[in-house]
């Protein structure tokens, strides 16, 4: 039997039923304590890249753990628990945050109070995924797509990253021998690395250069002896809702318009991931359960998260890693993988542990991955073909790029328009998809070239992507 195809990807020729029976057979030999130990490899397969967004952004550790996990069994079950993926903290907005953060302060307000306003923007993203899965069950993803061509979304990509790039040389700046440290790691283990090694060189990389800076004294573990063992995962201060106690209308527009363009990268990211699974397993669920559905619990596990004060989610290529690993395919691994990260979350003691990790590390990490976010912009404008011997194309690239950094760099980090202020990421969305749009020779045709389509890959390493 051949797989179909859905115009996204060709899947090798394979049998499904075989890779059905294969994956029941599997669950039902590996018995309970094989499988307790094959969910507990998942959560820490998606552990260190998880955790590290809440680091970087100030965001709760104990909500990110816990929506990761209720994010991945709603997830599940919208997706008529046939899809084994897990859904952790998505890189991609952390531009966002940065930016709603940026824009707070420059009004007076600290970084606590900013970031449930940076909430809000995130969870109107996560509608958008809504709306996305409607419009690609009533027309067709050809028709969509084509508002939101390469030419838009790879620079917006690449703006992401360098944006980002100011804040990872500060913190970089407390101790380069200790950020160095955790670079070196994170490049070895990705690229010399074999089995789980390969997988999850960013905990590794954090592991190595915190154990490093323990060892020398250069972490204050105060916060950790006062901690308690159990705790609510989120505090109400936190959360998206409570803005609007006493709301700032003002910012809380501007969050939205900086932070919803960034759904339409995460979007493509979402489709590669579902097209890495599906090859993986041999079962194309883009048709079923269907992509409109994938894209629907990506979207509701990022709307709840962020409403808790947690970050955006999305679904996860280490996890994909270790499936091609294990060769288990079964989805009831990943939802155990998900109680396992629920449990956590309720260990204040375990959150303290992880915001104690020294800057340096953080920088070193964040180095690489906002390099990475930038990289992988890159990746979607070559993989796509993008030809920039039509001036349309340099102009849209140009503005982009140049608004997106000048307005970040410049002397007020945003455009004020009066009743609001729109962040560098914001006006460099806006005017990419208005121009794609009024300019003549759009020439991109979504499910033309799948590697291309699938080219946004915010993972640390996408050679795991088969």
């Amino acid at each position: 039997m051949v797989v179909k195809t859905v115009g996204l990807k060709s899947f090798l020729t394979t049998d499904i039923m075989t890779n059905l029976n294969k994956a029941i057979y599997d669950a039902r030999e590996l018995g309970r304590g094989k499988m307790l130990t094959l969910g507990l490899q998942h959560m820490f397969a998606m552990f260190g890249a998880t955790v590290l967004v809440p680091v970087i952004t100030g965001l709760s550790m104990s909500a990110t753990l816990l929506f990761a996990g209720l994010g991945t069994l709603i997830f599940h079950f919208c997706t008529k628990m046939k899809v084994p993926a897990f859904l952790g903290s998505s890189f991609a907005f952390l531009g966002g945050y940065a930016a709603v953060v940026s824009m707070g302060e420059a009004q007076g307000l600290s970084a606590a109070q900013s970031l449930p306003y940076a909430c809000i923007g995130v969870f109107s993203a996560g509608i958008i995924y809504f709306i996305l899965a409607g419009l690609f069950a009533a027309f067709g993803a050809k028709k969509v797509m084509r508002f939101f061509p390469p030419i838009v979304t790879g620079p917006i990509i690449i703006a992401i990253g360098l944006t980002l790039s100011g804040s990872a040389i500060g913190n970089c700046n407390q101790n380069w021998w200790i950020a160095l440290l955790a670079i070196i790691i994170i490049v070895v283990c990705n690229i010399w690395g074999k089995g789980m090694i390969k997988i999850i060189p960013i905990l590794l990389g954090v592991l190595g250069s915190y154990i490093v800076a323990a060892c020398f004294g250069l972490c204050d573990f105060s916060a950790v002896k006062e901690a308690a063992w159990i705790g609510v995962p989120f505090k109400w201060e936190n959360t998206a809702m409570s803005v609007f106690k006493d709301p700032n209308w003002g910012l809380i527009a501007s969050a939205i318009i900086a932070i919803v363009p960034i759904s339409l990268a995460t979007m493509m990211e979402h489709i590669g991931d579902m097209c890495a699974i599906s090859s993986t397993t041999g079962i194309n669920y883009l048709e079923d359960p269907g992509l409109h559905r994938t894209l629907i619990g990506d979207g509701l596990a990022t709307a709840l998260a962020s409403l808790f004060g947690a970050p955006a989610n999305t679904t996860y290529g280490e996890n994909t890693g270790v499936l091609n690993l294990t060769k288990v395919y079964d989805p009831k691994v990943i939802r155990i993988a998900a109680v396992f990260a629920i449990i956590l979350s309720f260990c204040p003691k375990f959150s303290a542990l992880i915001s104690c990790m020294p800057a340096a590390t953080i920088g070193g990490v964040s180095l690489v991955l906002y390099g990475m976010i930038s990289a992988v912009g890159v990746r979607n404008i070559v993989e796509n073909q993008v030809d920039f011997t039509k001036s349309r194309n340099v102009i849209i690239a140009a503005l982009i790029l140049v608004l997106a950094i000048g307005i970040k760099y410049g002397a007020n980090d945003a455009i004020s328009l009066g009743f609001t202020s729109l962040s560098g990421l914001a006006v460099a969305a806006l005017v990419g998809v208005i121009l794609n749009a009024i300019l003549p020779g759009k020439d991109y045709e979504f499910g033309a070239n799948p590697d291309g389509d699938k080219a946004v890959d915010f993972e640390i390493n996408p050679s795991l992507r088969k």
